[in-house]
């Protein structure tokens, strides 16, 4: 069965630092592209960043401006999500996804997910 293992969230205080973590169980990601989304209550899942099954091609979101990095460890078969510099607007539930094909922004064409993680950023 193939599952999406999450952990790393939390509440951060404005401009503090955060590290998503994806785990695969059941499967090898390497042959999988990730996908970071995010669902600020009240709002639509959208596309943060991704990254190809190769590590050779990343997508990152126009509204981070620099702040987040995806990384892979294919050893722990791990994917990452770093972010820095947060601000409350990166307040949501952020969840992770695998599919065979990198760069679809499209949450529903994703079949596998990870539970979500929440960060809050507030002072």
């Amino acid at each position: 069965q193939l599952q999406l293992v999450q952990s790393g969230g939390g509440l951060v205080q404005p401009g503090g630092s955060l590290r998503l973590s994806c785990e695969a169980s059941g499967f090898s990601l390497d042959s999988y592209a990730i996908g970071w989304f995010r669902q600020a209550p009240g709002k639509e899942r959208e596309a943060v960043s991704c990254i190809s099954s190769s590590d050779h091609s990343t997508y990152y979101a126009d509204f981070l401006k620099g702040r987040f990095t995806i990384t892979r460890d294919h050893a722990k078969n791990t994917v990452y999500l770093q972010m820095t510099s947060l601000q409350p607007e990166d307040t949501a539930v952020y969840y992770c996804a695998a599919d065979r094909k990198f760069g679809i922004l499209d949450p529903l064409q994703y079949a596998h997910w990870g539970q979500g993680a929440q960060v809050t950023v507030s002072s």
